[in-house]
């Protein structure tokens, strides 16, 4: 088990069951080489993390947004959950050394990946819940997620490409875009996806990314420099 004093003085919050902290960093690929260990990944936590979070940013939305409608609530959440945004938090905490990853993930870079680390953030969040309860969780995404919210919004870090890309479609072309799968490749605990950004079966932009959401919407950055209307 690794030492977690720094993290835990950096986050404010103290473990008694350093087992379940220690389980929130261990990806399924260090699982896959560890077979018949009784190693558990920490998938289920992430799961658990996720709506803890989900939860938390609405709730902060709801009482801090009076004058916004349900919508632009909605975009300034997805901007605060998402993995992108989770990764830099992430980064900034420190979270990849603490990880368990395989020989192969440590040698891609799999303490840097942006998805890895956003997926352990979330794992944390949901060890932090099983450890002191929701008000605990609600006060460390507090602390370290939402108090970007101004940022995003002055920024317009909330408004995706997928969205800006469809408005302006429907607005020039009178059609929705859509996306197809061009290829996908890597094993199931990286995989990697190349998406194509159509309208009207041309292929306008190709995106590439660890989902085929994230590669949609690498797909969509990429369409809104290539066309011009």
């Amino acid at each position: 088990m690794k030492n977690y004093k720094e993290l835990e003085e950096i986050i404010g919050v103290k473990f008694e069951n350093l087992a379940l902290l220690d389980n929130a960093f261990v990806h399924r690929s260090y699982v896959n080489e560890h077979r018949g260990e009784g190693i558990k990944d920490n998938e289920r936590m992430e799961f658990l993390g996720d709506a803890v979070l989900e939860l938390a940013a609405t709730k902060h939305l709801f009482e801090k947004c009076d004058d916004k409608n349900e919508g632009e609530m909605t975009s300034f959440r997805s901007a605060l959950v998402k993995g992108k945004h989770l990764a830099e938090i992430s980064e900034s905490l420190q979270l990849g050394k603490y990880l368990y990853l395989s020989n192969g993930e440590e040698r891609s870079g799999g303490r840097d990946k942006k998805y890895i680390l956003a997926n352990v953030l979330e794992a944390l969040i949901g060890a932090i819940y099983l450890e002191h309860g929701y008000e605990a969780a609600e006060g460390f995404i507090n602390k370290f997620i939402l108090t970007r919210l101004d940022e995003i919004i002055a920024g317009g870090k909330y408004i995706d490409a997928k969205s800006q890309f469809q408005e302006i479609c429907q607005e020039k072309e009178d059609f929705t875009p859509y996306y197809e799968v061009l290829e996908e490749h890597g094993p199931d605990h990286d995989k990697n996806f190349i998406m194509g950004a159509y309208i009207n079966g041309v292929l306008i932009a190709k995106g590439n990314g660890s989902s085929k959401q994230k590669a949609e919407e690498e797909a969509a950055k990429s369409a809104l420099k290539a066309k011009e209307w």
